[in-house]
């Protein structure tokens, strides 16, 4: 199992997200993700990085790791320009982008229309999503979609590399690649993991870590996931510090579990 870090990106000042993505590459972490949102989710006062001219900025001060959106909202910005902002990344970082895309869901709605950004039927965003994973496979990079719907399931076992879930537990994990498979015939899509994540020394508990506990607690729940098939795990740590130890920990995790 591959293992990346979601970036510090709720801040005012991108000093601290560059600094993680540097600060995992340094620890021999697999990728460095952003996520693609106007504000942080229920906190329309709160600043957010936005998340391409962020990757930019990846692009140019990270070496090896891969990069991308986890994942990139389709109807934010034209189909077109979309388009133009992966081949723009890729052109720039090569084989290590990940092509994230997604349809949104309920609670994106909110912040489209806030910036006055309209938000089709979800029928529509996911012929877009569609659209978005031909074009990348198209240049030869890897197409993730995300969500956790059936019919997302449906679409990423025909049109995608590999299906994102955020927060599924072990037992939908396996459900839902069963179900990817069973679409997917003759065609390889992987399941790809995302979530919240608490590892301390001393197994400090978090009301909203999903992975939590010690570095080995931390390395038997990453465990089963890829014992299930998850191919890659994306933790968005929720203690992110100036020594950078969440990273450093997460490194020694990803260590222990190839």
């Amino acid at each position: 199992m591959k293992v990346g870090i979601s970036l510090p990106q709720f801040r005012a000042d991108a000093e601290a997200a560059i600094l993680t993505a540097r600060a995992a590459e340094a620890a021999g972490l697999d990728g460095v993700f952003v996520f693609d949102h106007l504000w942080p989710l229920g906190n329309p006062d709160r600043p957010v990085l936005q998340s391409w001219a962020l990757l930019g900025a990846l692009a140019v001060e990270t070496e090896r790791i891969d990069l991308g959106p986890l994942v990139a909202r389709v109807g934010l910005v034209p189909q077109a320009v979309l388009h133009h902002q992966f081949e723009t990344l890729h052109r720039m970082v090569g084989d290590r982008l990940v092509g994230g895309v997604g349809a949104g869901d309920r609670l994106s709605r909110e912040e489209n229309l806030a910036f006055g950004i309209d938000y089709p039927p979800v029928a529509e965003r996911l012929t877009q999503v569609a659209t978005a994973c031909r074009h990348l496979r198209e240049m030869g990079v890897r197409a993730w979609i995300g969500g956790r719907s059936a019919a997302v399931r449906e679409l990423a076992a025909a049109e995608a590399d590999a299906l994102n879930v955020w927060e599924s537990t072990p037992d939908e994990a396996r459900e839902e690649l069963a179900d990817i498979r069973a679409h997917a015939g003759d065609r390889h899509v992987e399941l790809t993991w995302g979530g919240r994540v608490y590892i301390t020394p001393d197994g400090a508990d978090h009301p909203h870590a999903v992975i939590k506990g010690t570095p080995d607690d931390a390395v038997e729940q990453l465990d089963e996931f890829a014992n299930i098939g998850v191919t890659y795990a994306i933790l968005s740590p929720l203690d992110f510090d100036e020594a950078q130890a969440a990273v450093k920990t997460l490194g020694e995790v990803a260590s222990s579990l190839r």
